[in-house]
């Protein structure tokens, strides 16, 4: 067994400082991570177009109100056309003035079949959506290989597809790591296995750290919520999600479910308003854990699909397909709505139904690549074949 396949088990996946001391990148490599929301989140609850009267007759019971300072659970308005979920105002509200979060509506993969996995699929790959797409290449994959020195990490528990290709791949699941994988006779066995053996500091420190964090996140889900995950359990993942990345790791991925609002979606209240509190707390909390790195770090916020203009008769929405996606970072050129849009009215939805996709997913992420690295036209058709650079100034 080689170091590459120990970090690609469960053994040393924790032993992050290791990794870190070993294949740690120049302090000047931008960071990247990839917030993947998996379900299909509803985009049209999150920036709200607050001038369409269409988008109020679509949802009579789950729109949220126009901006309006005497309405509490009111939209917080970015401009003419667009206004903000009061869910995430508080957080994503101050970062969007200072210029640190952009939105992209109208984006997504040209894929139709609105199928949570297939839609997944499409976009973990990055590859054109034709028969001969390659299931062990990901687009995050071949980013790593093209950059020199952006070590990657995914804070998932499974190797995401977005990933697949690198062997050299460290993971740690931080979202639910609540107790150690391992128990006291299976360490003991694990650590005899590798006795003796050039593996054996790199073993013990990875089952150690296991065990440290395990029990710093039981004491800190405990005094926070009585064991129960919670918002402020969600900040706490981020911040160590930062801690890995400022020190150590150049490109994340980390993956986010719960947005299959289907039944009781809720408006400014509700479940999709609390999934957004929490995501949006815990970005803010990933960048103030940062500091100063906050300037050097992009995130990129997507899901598969977004979801029905109207709602459902079950006050929910369904698999749509155009979502918006979130460009944050401490010096990205935000504070504004970015990418090709349209006015949103009847005429311009999908099939009647849906936001369309102006802004192919593909074409964005190669303009924002090309910008944060320097990539060449070759070596963007390597991470994203037939797709070129879409450059919408966002760093």
């Amino acid at each position: 067994m080689n170091r590459r396949h120990l970090l690609r088990t469960g053994l040393a996946a924790p032993a992050l400082t290791l990794a870190g001391r070993l294949f740690a990148a120049p302090p000047s490599t931008p960071r990247f991570l990839c917030v993947f929301l998996r379900g299909g989140y509803d985009c049209a609850n999150l920036l709200i177009p607050h001038s369409s009267s269409f988008y109020y007759e679509s949802r009579p019971r789950i729109a949220i109100a126009k901006p309006d300072a005497a309405i509490g659970d009111g939209a917080l308005a970015l401009d003419a056309d667009w206004a903000l979920a009061p869910a995430v105002r508080d957080w994503l509200g101050p970062m969007y003035k200072r210029g640190q979060v952009a939105f992209i509506p109208f984006a997504g993969t040209e894929d139709l079949t609105r199928s949570h996995f297939e839609t997944q699929d499409s976009i973990e790959l990055g590859q054109p959506l034709t028969p001969q797409r390659d299931f062990r290449s990901g687009f995050m994959a071949r980013l790593a290989k093209t950059l020199a020195g952006a070590t990657p990490i995914a804070f998932t528990d499974t190797l995401p597809l977005a990933f697949a290709g690198d062997a050299g791949l460290a993971s740690i699941s931080l979202q639910r790591a609540g107790k150690s994988p391992f128990d006291d006779t299976q360490t003991a066995v694990l650590r005899s296995l590798y006795l003796g053996n050039r593996l054996e500091s790199a073993v013990t420190e990875g089952l150690e750290l296991q065990q440290q964090v395990a029990q710093a996140v039981q004491a800190e889900m405990a005094a926070a919520n009585r064991g129960a995950i919670s918002t402020r359990g969600f900040e706490l993942t981020a911040e160590r999600m930062a801690r890995f990345m400022r020190t150590q790791y150049r490109l994340g991925f980390v993956d986010v479910g719960g947005w299959d609002t289907h039944v009781n979606e809720g408006g400014a209240r509700g479940p999709l308003a609390t999934n957004l509190t929490s995501l949006a707390s815990g970005l803010a909390t990933f960048a103030d854990a940062l500091g100063d790195e906050w300037n050097n770090t992009v995130v990129f916020v997507l899901s598969e699909f977004g979801r029905t203009f109207r709602e459902n008769g079950n006050a929910g929405t369904d698999h749509g397909h155009g979502s918006v996606y979130w460009v944050l970072g401490g010096r990205i050129s935000g504070g504004r709505i970015a990418g090709e849009q349209v006015r949103v009215e009847r005429g311009t939805l999908l099939q009647d139904r849906d936001y369309p996709v102006l802004n192919n997913y593909r074409n964005v992420l190669a303009g924002l690549f090309a910008s944060l690295w320097g990539l060449s036209a070759q070596q963007l058709e390597t991470i994203f074949p037939g797709a070129p650079a879409a450059d919408l100034k966002l760093v």
